[in-house]
């Protein structure tokens, strides 16, 4: 969803900016998404067919609690990381 933030984007572009995700995981996930109202997928009739997906509204309004669980993760990392350790030790 962050990779959208900023526009829409095709599936290709998509799968490059996110990293190591296969095309199968990608496209379940981004079907997930769409049914739940978060990103829209447009089909434009080309040779060969063009896919873009972006954002909805209700997908934006997604964004700044995401950030703030982002920030909550990196401030708190070193803590959980401890935590994990102590318990695995015991």
């Amino acid at each position: 969803m962050l990779t959208l933030a900023n526009g829409p984007l095709r599936f290709s572009a998509l799968r490059q900016r996110i990293g190591a995700v296969t095309p199968k995981v990608l496209t379940s996930t981004l079907r997930t998404l769409e049914r739940d109202g978060l990103v829209d997928r447009q089909v434009t009739a080309q040779v060969p067919i063009r896919v873009d997906y972006e954002l909805t509204k209700l997908g934006h309004s997604l964004l700044e609690p995401m950030d703030a669980i982002r920030i909550w993760s990196e401030k708190h990392a070193a803590k959980v990381m401890a935590a994990r350790e102590i318990f695995d030790e015991s």
